[in-house]
């Protein structure tokens, strides 16, 4: 096996101490960009466990040592009994994950900038038959635990869908991050209304790393009965982890994943590079990392004339205001970001688990430069 192991490292020119020999080679003119964390490609450790559950045959259909292995860790890492399903991408993760919490007659409360109402094409509805989704105010892109409340109490009557379930996410889409006093504090009125809860968690590990907490404290011992765990933004190639900490919702789960078309016949190669991330901390490591190089980037560009960063910068994510003239400027000079793609006429820049300093400071360099040519 370790000889298969070697053949294939230098097959692919990988290195687990860093990134490849041939990478490094193409993208020597070729910055890293801003655009998304999506962008990056599978860190070491995740390719590391990739290339290991290649190395021989195994049982399919997520029967395997590996998909168990990984399931054993993230209840390891949650420190409690859940049931771990693994599943190709976020809107599969949250729309059957959703589906299970409601009938159709239902709705979903969720902030009216989240991903599973502006950017899912509206998959939960469709496999959760109809349950509509409810947006929700809140500053910072985080919904207010009095919106909840005016939400379901707003109508009561037959002819309305009743509220089942609050839908969270963590980190929200412009980058701040819930504490757990504010979790407990929307959980508490959602179960007061009984309110079962939801958290998009596509980048949950930078919470976690953003807040210096246990997972189960920003999880279930805040009132969270499903959460739909983010792997591809932190370094893994493809495939995010449903964890249902109510057992009880769990059941059945993998009939909706095979309806849905999520049961991978070679399911390792989805839950694999899992255990590279969580055996050592990787998760952890990647998303101190992202969230180090965004607060470098905000306070860069905190120094350029006429840059305003919008929000608080929690995560890996810096949302900007830039003079007229300068976003154009900055894509011609071979930069990649979004304007607009959550919020109208800010700007988002997005940090990943391989953004270096040289990075940052050759993009905040290039905007000071244009206000100087100015």
């Amino acid at each position: 096996m370790r000889a298969e192991l070697s053949r294939l490292r230098r097959q692919f020119r990988f290195s687990a101490g860093g990134l490849s020999t041939t990478v490094r080679r193409v993208n020597a003119n070729r910055p890293r960009q801003f655009a998304s964390d999506n962008y990056a490609g599978i860190c070491p450790e995740a390719l590391e466990a990739l290339l290991e559950a290649n190395a021989h045959h195994e049982v399919s259909y997520g029967e395997d040592a590996w998909t168990a292995k990984a399931a054993d860790l993230i209840r390891e890492v949650f420190e409690t009994k859940c049931e771990v399903f693994f599943v190709f991408n976020g809107t599969a993760a949250n729309s059957l994950s959703l589906a299970a919490l409601c009938q159709s007659y239902h709705s979903v409360l969720c902030h009216e900038l989240a991903h599973v109402e502006t950017s899912e094409c509206g998959a939960p509805e469709f496999f959760a038959n109809g349950s509509k989704v409810l947006l929700l105010p809140g500053a910072n892109g985080k919904i207010d635990p009095a919106a909840v409340r005016n939400a379901v109490l707003k109508r009561t009557d037959i002819h309305y869908p009743k509220p089942r379930a609050l839908s969270l996410t963590q980190v929200t889409e412009v980058g701040t991050v819930y504490s757990p006093d504010e979790l407990r504090a929307l959980t508490a009125v959602a179960r007061e209304h009984g309110l079962r809860v939801h958290m998009d968690g596509s980048r949950f590990a930078n919470a976690v790393a953003a807040l210096g907490v246990a997972p189960k404290e920003i999880s279930w011992q805040a009132g969270v009965d499903v959460l739909c765990f983010g792997g591809s933004k932190n370094g893994i190639g493809i495939g995010e982890a449903v964890v249902f900490f109510d057992l009880e919702l769990a059941k059945e789960f993998e009939y909706r994943c095979k309806q849905g078309g999520q049961l991978a016949s070679k399911m390792r190669f989805l839950s694999a590079p899992w255990t590279g991330m969580l055996r050592d901390g990787a998760w952890l490591k990647h998303a101190r990392r992202s969230n180090a190089m965004a607060k470098r980037l905000a306070e860069g560009l905190s120094r350029v004339p006429g840059v305003e960063i919008v929000y608080p910068v929690d995560s890996n994510a810096v949302f900007v205001r830039l003079p007229s003239g300068m976003e154009e400027a900055l894509h011609r000079r071979g930069w990649h970001f979004y304007t607009g793609v959550v919020t109208p006429f800010e700007s988002r820049l997005m940090c990943s688990w391989d953004t270096t300093e040289e990075d940052v400071d050759a993009f905040v360099a290039d905007a000071l430069r244009l206000t100087i040519d100015d």
